[in-house]
């Protein structure tokens, strides 16, 4: 009897998770794909070698890889700096680097626009040398940084304070340089986590849109990622364009979600 009873409330709650699952997740992302392939491969086809849709993916892609190397970097360094040093300020950097997850999107795209628009004083400055930030590749590429920035930090911090500094110091007194230290010992043991990092950032860095949207300009065949140009196809009513794009986010997406299954470092919940 009391095994039924304890039971009866586990089963009730594994149905409105699920309930909620399939109708938030899972039951629209079936519709994207049932109506990109309702009429055949072709028009998927057709639609993502378009010239345009060629750029969009050149674009993200470009972006996408060049936020995700400034943030591993980034994203080690801070990770060490954290767990490694003890340092006036060290609760606010820590806080700081969540401020991303907190931070709508398109605010981070308009701060970043009042701080580096073309008539500003930072903006006028880089004008002066040749280089535009907003509506072109540079601030697209610091928007997207900006909302991926957390997630190496996160997910190597915890594995550096599993590990501890043991091996290090022993090193250290043997003579090897903190360079050595650094790729012969630090790198081997947080590269598990590194890479859960790094495919985190990448698939966050693929499907970004607000902070994209505002500091882009949104031009298409210029400043175009894909998930900007899904909108601008959906916009002009080019349903089976926005759904063939939708749907390459989407395998994306479970392609790093699956990677990210077998990247993740023990002990993280499952």
């Amino acid at each position: 009897m009391t095994r039924n009873r304890t039971s009866a409330p586990r089963w009730g709650l594994r149905v409105v998770v699920l309930a909620y699952l399939m109708f938030l997740l899972v039951l629209p992302v079936v519709v994207i794909l049932y109506r990109t392939f309702q009429h055949g491969l072709s028009p998927v086809f057709d639609a993502l070698t378009t010239s345009d849709a060629q750029h969009a993916y050149k674009i993200t892609a470009i972006v996408a890889v060049s936020a995700v190397v400034l943030n591993t970097v980034f994203g080690v360094a801070a990770a060490i700096l954290l767990v490694r040093h003890r340092f006036p300020g060290r609760r606010i950097l820590d806080a700081v680097i969540d401020l991303p997850i907190a931070v709508s999107p398109v605010v981070v795209g308009l701060a970043l626009t009042l701080v580096y628009g073309r008539n500003t004083a930072v903006g006028s400055w880089f004008g002066r040398h040749g280089i535009n930030i907003i509506f072109s590749l540079p601030g697209m590429v610091i928007a997207t940084s900006f909302v991926a920035l957390p997630l190496v930090v996160r997910a190597v911090g915890p594995v550096l304070e599993e590990i501890g500094e043991e091996q290090e110091q022993a090193a250290a007194t043997l003579g090897a340089s903190a360079f050595q230290r650094f790729t012969r010992i630090t790198l081997p043991s947080i590269r598990g986590a590194l890479a859960y990092g790094v495919v985190l950032s990448l698939a966050r860095s693929l499907g970004e849109f607000g902070a994209v949207a505002v500091v882009s300009g949104r031009l298409l065949g210029k400043t175009e990622t894909v998930p900007l140009y899904v909108l601008d196809l959906y916009n002009n009513f080019n349903q089976t364009g926005a759904y063939a794009a939708s749907t390459s986010l989407v395998l994306v997406a479970v392609a790093a979600l699956v990677a990210s299954r077998f990247l993740r470092p023990r002990g993280a919940m499952t």
